[in-house]
């Protein structure tokens, strides 16, 4: 349970330096090619014993070609992200990116056939509802143009499909011993997406870096990486499912969040949040006392 708990520090912690480049103006694109860049040097670190060969080696690896393809979607789904906040606001987004856990929670349940009892049923349905409840932060709720639905439907499907890839490529293909070299790679594919996009926006003159950037993009990668790190061993706990574990990393995510902000950026959330609170900690308790 210990690494469950780091990851969901971590996944935190970059709730918190988000919130920082907003603060300082740091340039997120920009941050985030930083950020995938360390996150990538710290998973070839803290890889042991790794000789120059072995990392030649990387693309004969069987897990090579998904994890690539994770690197991609970080970058394409962090577009879509922006997007939407263009067109609809933070609340949408944050409820189009945090409802996915419903994805990964149905792909685990059908595909490796994990068991659904009524408590567990009734404990997900929580988990959802506290999500959004939790998410919206508008006093009218959602809001959006019917013609820009595509944006929010399309973040909560990269979402979802990235956290069941990532289930899945570390139960098929990704040894204990390869953890962090699997987690490096991921990395080095989002940083060299994102610094194809950051190349066509320097084309058109739309972009330049700044000494923030690099500093917040560190700042960021080093939380960055622990969390998808942890999250990984996280799926391996024995005693619990991986649809509990996906249920009770992200509610937990979202509710430390929330009071983070609440502590840390004097953030005013509404009754219908604090609801939404309340009801993720029941939801967190059923789920782990079912298990």
């Amino acid at each position: 349970m210990i690494v469950l708990l780091l990851s969901i520090l971590s996944s935190s912690a970059i709730y918190i330096a988000f919130k920082l480049f907003g603060k300082y103006k740091i340039t997120t694109l920009n941050a985030l090619i930083v950020n995938y860049f360390t996150a990538f040097i710290l998973g070839l670190s803290l890889q042991d014993q790794l000789s120059i060969s072995e990392l030649l080696e990387t693309p004969q690896k069987d897990w090579f070609y998904g994890s690539m393809a994770l690197g991609v979607m970080f970058i394409l789904v962090f577009s879509l992200m922006v997007i939407t906040t263009q067109k609809g606001g933070m609340s949408v987004v944050s409820v189009a990116s945090k409802m996915s856990v419903a994805i990964p929670v149905l792909f685990v349940i059908v595909y490796y056939d994990e068991p659904l009892g009524p408590l567990k049923i009734i404990g997900i349905l929580m988990a959802l509802v506290s999500v959004y409840l939790v998410s919206v932060r508008r006093r009218d709720g959602l809001s959006i143009d019917m013609k820009f639905f595509i944006f929010p439907l399309l973040v909560f499907l990269g979402s979802g499909l990235i956290e069941s890839s990532i289930k899945f490529l570390e139960n098929t293909y990704v040894p204990d011993s390869e953890i962090s070299l699997f987690s490096a790679n991921t990395f080095l594919f989002a940083c060299l997406t994102g610094s194809m996009v950051f190349g066509f926006r320097t084309l058109s003159g739309k972009a330049k870096f700044s000494w923030k950037d690099i500093l917040g993009g560190v700042l960021l990668g080093i939380p960055n990486y622990f969390s998808i790190y942890f999250f990984i061993l996280a799926l391996r706990i024995d005693g619990l499912d991986s649809s509990s574990i996906f249920i009770i990393n992200n509610v937990s995510i979202v509710l430390l969040s929330t009071l983070l902000g609440i502590i840390c950026f004097k953030e005013k959330i509404s009754p219908k949040n604090w609801i939404g609170i309340g009801i993720a900690i029941l939801s967190i308790l059923l789920i782990t006392y079912v298990n």
